[in-house]
Formats: structure tokens, C-alpha cells, sequence
């Protein structure tokens, strides 16, 4: 479970006195404890799924990449390099992403499965890429190539 992977990772870097990673990873434990909080108003929630923590993981990383951007034309370069070290450590816990065919073949898959036809259907096919393949690919890139063929 991921979940257990980041604490582990912790328990790691408290151990090397690394203490970037273990900011970093303090950061995510964070985000996911507000996000089980969140959802405890749910009467049947058992906390968040590794799916959930893939989607957090994703979003903290579309963060960091905007701060350093931001950081660079700003000529903040050492603010900007933190940000990239953060992005790395917040990967090794994301699945591998997809190469181009890998998520092309996906894209296709995922349009005969739910039978899309037209620019109307993009959200089904967003959907289902969403649910076959958390955090295995960039869904920003992926929702023009599919608005590509679709319309």
C-alpha cells in the first residue's frame, strides 16, 4: 500500500538526517491526512485509496513544476531547484509513467471501450484513461490528444 511506502520512507530519511526528503515527504503525508479528514464526513469511508493518493501525488507535483517555472522567471534558481528536488522525491512513489505509444495504444483502447465517436464523448474516454491508468500519464497532454481525434 502506498500509503505504508511513504511512511516507510520517512522513517528513512529521519534515520540519514535527510532532511530535504524529509520535508518533502512530511508535505505528503500532510495532503493525504487532509484528504482522509475530508472524506470522514463520508459515513463509509475507511480512509483514502491508492488511487486518491496517486491523484494528491499528481496534483503536488503539477504544483511544484508551476513554482519553478515561476521561480526561473523570476531568476529565483535556487528556489527553483528546491522545487525540483521535491517533484523528484514525490515520483519515486508514482507508478512509471507511459511512453507515447504506450499511452496512444491506451487513448484507442479506451475509445473502442467506450465506444467514442465525437468530441462529446471526451469525458467518457478521460474517464476511463483516469480509471485504467492513475498517475501512469500527464492527463493535460492526453485531453488534447484526445480532443485531437475526437474532434
Amino acid at each position: 500500500m502506498l500509503r505504508e511506502r511513504i511512511s516507510a520512507a520517512m522513517k528513512e530519511a529521519m534515520k540519514a538526517k535527510d532532511s530535504g526528503r524529509l520535508s518533502t515527504l512530511r508535505l505528503v503525508n500532510a495532503a493525504i491526512k487532509d484528504r482522509d479528514i475530508a472524506a470522514r464526513s463520508d459515513e463509509a469511508s475507511d480512509g483514502v485509496s491508492d488511487t486518491e493518493i496517486l491523484a494528491i501525488l499528481s496534483k503536488m507535483i503539477k504544483q511544484r513544476e508551476d513554482s519553478a517555472t515561476a521561480y526561473e522567471e523570476a531568476g529565483r534558481l535556487e528556489l527553483a531547484e528546491q522545487e525540483r528536488g521535491e517533484i523528484a522525491v514525490i515520483e519515486d512513489f508514482l507508478p512509471r509513467q507511459l511512453d507515447d505509444a504506450e499511452t496512444e495504444a491506451a487513448i484507442k483502447a479506451a475509445m473502442q471501450k467506450v465506444g467514442a465517436n465525437s468530441i462529446r464523448d471526451m469525458g467518457k474516454v478521460m474517464a476511463e484513461l483516469k480509471a485504467t491508468h492513475p498517475g501512469q500519464m500527464d492527463f493535460g497532454k492526453v485531453g488534447a490528444d484526445v480532443k485531437a481525434r475526437l474532434g
